[in-house]
């Protein structure tokens, strides 16, 4: 059976069986042998195709890593654990979104507390300015998920007002080229904020308010899938979310 997935991946990219094989340093016929007849590479080859097409290795050989590889280099995804979400330092925001040199992506309900901060927006206007693809979901204020996820934290109607806010500080980024908004109508479990392959995952606690439940920062890593789960979710949510017009 053949590697469909590599032999897409190399035509999606234009690069050709001679062009990856002189890349990772080994014989053109090795790589035909990858694609044709399915054989897996030993590990070091993997690491270097898939970070030369931009793919994870799991996706090109499911198979490769055994439940306690993965488990293992999941594991090693966690870099640290905040007991809440306003014990992370405001530092650690700013470095986060300003390492980002392909993608930034937001998903809230609300968010306010980062649409209050300057330096954040700045860092989103540079990077968006600069190439970088920024994608911020906010809630729905009209939507039912809203309304019960303000009543879940008790505070009813304030949750889309808090978003109508978010709104409105976001005005200087909505007239940038590269920066997206939508709305969505999703039950979200966790709040996700993204840079590359950093994730910041504010857990949802019912009847817990977003700033005092935990925060999860992760970094994607081969063979790893914790962060996969979260960036996949980000994806989903935004392909369902209903666009906002672009201001300026």
């Amino acid at each position: 059976m053949a590697n469909e997935r590599l032999r897409a991946a190399l035509l999606e990219r234009g690069l050709t069986v001679a062009t990856l094989a002189e890349h990772i340093g080994v014989d053109q016929k090795t790589v035909e042998r990858w694609i044709t007849k399915d054989r897996t590479p030993y590990r070091r080859h993997r690491f270097a195709v898939a970070s030369r097409l931009g793919v994870d290795e799991t996706y090109l050989w499911p198979q490769a890593l055994t439940s306690d590889e993965t488990a293992a280099a999941s594991n090693s995804e966690l870099i640290t654990i905040y007991p809440q979400r306003s014990s992370v330092p405001r530092d650690v925001w700013g470095r986060v979104f300003a390492s980002a040199e392909r993608e930034i992506g937001v998903l809230v309900y609300a968010g306010l507390f980062l649409s209050e901060d300057n330096g954040v927006l700045r860092t989103f206007a540079d990077k968006a300015k600069a190439g970088v693809r920024v994608r911020i979901l906010l809630g729905d204020p009209d939507s039912p998920q809203v309304a019960e996820r303000g009543a879940d934290e008790g505070v009813d109607e304030a949750m889309a007002a808090k978003i109508r806010n978010a709104l409105v500080l976001y005005r200087p980024l909505r007239g940038i080229e590269g920066i997206e908004f939508r709305f969505h109508r999703t039950v979200l479990y966790n709040s996700i904020y993204r840079a590359d392959d950093q994730l910041l995952v504010n857990t949802h606690v019912y009847g817990v308010t977003a700033p005092y439940a935990p925060v999860w920062h992760l970094r994607k890593i081969p063979g790893g899938e914790l962060a996969s789960i979260y960036l996949e979710s980000f994806e989903r949510v935004w392909e369902r979310a209903t666009p906002l017009e672009q201001e300026g």
